[in-house]
């Protein structure tokens, strides 16, 4: 028989041997054995297997998106890999149920023997938070150091590379901004998009004014919330005003960017932006999952050890909680919803614009 279709064993083929013999309480070589730890090790081990399969996932969107013409077919590729991994997301942030079985004596048992490791120093949740592109000026600081150095050295030294590379981030942005659908023939999407912001904000005007239940005072109060708010769409419009209030407020997207998802958010029911759509929302997903696990992790924190320092040196869950918002990567994904406009007052696409949008046959 060729090695080809050999006979494969399930516990070899698995390598079972070494995972199964890769807990070694440390307590137990103290003589007085906790018995969560074994808990403890399995629940931190099946963590890092899980960030292996999502690294694995984000290395194949980063290499398919990266080309520099991204086929369809590789989109619904693409589509189905962070759905994945939204999925194992899922998985990491039920885990914590499990560690929360653990009370915080028993907890206590063991937890001496763990300095100075610390969660901090997973190589492998650092490779992902980098392919993601959260960008090291946009850490929290660990100890005041910078965030790798707590990783042995040759981990370092990989992460620098990966550093160096373009991040999905990066690479989602460029994607965006090679797009033509702010600037196809016959078709001014920016006046439309004015258009249909101006009727939407001239509604809202007209219902606060002749309303019977509002007061004068409270009537001119909503007013200048409004004008204000109508201040900010009009930043998409007038690029020059765009970039500056991005550098204002720290957004990352580029403005071609930005009005290429807007233009996918508006039109997403178009066979043609049907998966682009699907991709961005699932990027919102990746970032609103991690930021779950974080703020889990926190309160499971808060709940084992309250406000003890961590076994890293770190502050503990005022680190953790602090971390939940500042690490979010896809942010400027969340503000497209702030550029919206009811689907009533947008326009239909011209007819040809339609058809190029749209899966038909030629004779």
């Amino acid at each position: 028989m060729s090695a080809k279709y050999a006979t494969t064993h399930y516990h070899s083929y698995l390598n079972l041997q070494k995972v199964l013999d890769a807990q070694h309480p440390k307590s137990i070589e103290t003589g007085k054995a906790a018995h969560d730890e074994m808990l403890f090790i399995i629940i931190h081990q099946a963590y890092e297997l899980w960030f292996k399969q999502i690294i694995h996932e984000l290395q194949s969107i980063v290499s398919i998106m990266n080309a520099t013409y991204v086929t369809e077919k590789s989109l619904h590729k693409v589509e189905h890999r962070l759905t994945r991994i939204i999925e194992i997301q899922q998985l990491l942030v039920q885990q914590i149920r499990v560690l929360e079985t653990m009370s915080p004596l028993e907890f206590l048992e063991f937890r001496d023997y763990l300095f100075p490791a610390s969660g901090f120093q997973s190589f492998q949740f650092r490779t992902i938070e980098t392919l993601l592109g959260l960008r090291p000026e946009e850490r929290l600081n660990y100890n005041d150091q910078p965030f790798y150095l707590s990783l042995e050295p040759a981990q370092q030294g990989l992460l620098q590379q990966i550093m160096e590379q373009p991040s999905l981030f990066v690479i989602i942005e460029n994607w965006l901004a090679r797009m033509p659908f702010t600037q196809m023939e016959n078709f001014n999407f920016l006046q439309y998009y004015a258009d249909a912001v101006n009727k939407m904000f001239a509604k809202e005007k007209e219902q606060i004014l002749q309303s019977t239940y509002l007061g004068e005072a409270e009537k001119t109060m909503r007013i200048t919330i409004l004008e204000k708010s109508a201040d900010y769409f009009s930043t998409v419009t007038n690029q020059q005003q765009f970039e500056t209030a991005s550098a204002e407020n720290g957004n990352r997207l580029s403005y071609k960017a930005t009005l290429s998802a807007l233009f996918i958010h508006l039109y997403n029911e178009e066979p043609l932006l049907s998966t682009p759509y699907k991709i961005l929302m699932k990027l919102v997903d990746v970032d609103e999952l991690f930021t779950t696990w974080r703020y889990r992790h926190a309160q499971m924190v808060m709940r084992m050890l309250g406000k003890k320092m961590g076994t890293g040196g770190s502050s503990g869950h005022d680190y953790l909680k602090n971390t939940t918002a500042a690490h979010q990567v896809f942010r400027d994904f969340h503000n497209i919803s702030t550029l919206l406009v009811p689907s009533s007052y947008i326009p239909n696409l011209p007819g040809d614009i339609a058809k190029q949008m749209s899966f038909h046959f030629t004779k």
